[in-house]
């Protein structure tokens, strides 16, 4: 069983800083939410709250991980008072729900970009902001899945690639592709040189190339502590 990257006592506090974070960044800085989210992964910044950087989880609030991110980016970070407001946005949801599932399945937040975008998780706000967190894991667990039954397929449109510009890129035979994306030959069997052409291809690691279970618990307790109530609740 996997690891959760720090304990459960700090998943609340954790969750209002990436809630305040995307919060701040839409209706305060006026950034669309996929472009900042984006930011948020190739910053680095994400990472932090996986691998449980006191720093970030416990240690800045919202804003501050917000201006931190741009300035990541190598933007000019504005000098605009952090604001954080007691009625929750669709975009604090999205955060605060999204820290919840990433914690307790381990997933990375690139990862789960891949499969379900944050624009999609904002739309489930309507009535998913209402219910028990557990029931927006199920549904996040259902979407990815459904995305799972090839991670070949699902990076390869995410890199934008048809089969045949895949094999020319890669020097992998577009059979050999098509196998993978059907299932009828496992690629967690494959030579590794085949692994390290595709991965170079689309730009990933090996790694996430292979076929696994979604559901890698970190945590599958019924009685997960206050992070299970709703956000208006914090």
């Amino acid at each position: 069983m996997a690891m959760c990257a720090y304990d459960e006592e700090y998943l609340p506090l954790a969750q209002r800083v990436l809630g305040d974070m995307l919060d701040y960044a839409v209706n305060t800085l006026n950034y669309e939410l996929g472009r900042f989210y984006r930011l948020f992964i190739i910053s680095g910044v994400a990472a932090q709250f996986e691998i449980g950087n006191p720093a970030y989880a416990a240690g800045k609030n919202g804003c501050e991980v917000a201006k931190e991110v741009i300035g990541c980016s190598g933007i000019s970070v504005p000098d605009t008072e952090d604001v954080m407001y007691l009625d929750k946005s669709p975009e604090y949801w999205t955060g605060w729900a999204l820290g919840y599932y990433q914690w307790k399945r381990c997933e990375t937040f690139k990862s789960i970009e891949r499969v379900v975008s944050v624009d999609t998780v904002c739309s489930m706000y309507y009535p998913m902001h209402e219910a028990d967190i557990e029931r927006f894991v199920i549904v996040m667990d259902e979407k990815m899945g459904a995305a799972q039954s090839s991670q070949l397929r699902r990076l390869r449109a995410y890199a934008g690639f048809s089969q045949r510009m895949l094999a020319e890129a890669s020097g992998v035979p577009i059979r050999q592709i098509q196998l993978f994306e059907q299932g009828e030959r496992s690629i967690n069997r494959t030579q590794a040189e085949t692994l390290v052409r595709l991965a170079n291809a689309l730009k990933c690691s090996p790694a996430e190339l292979l076929e696994k279970p979604i559901i890698s618990l970190c945590n599958n307790s019924s009685d997960t502590a206050q992070a299970k109530t709703n956000p208006r609740d914090f």
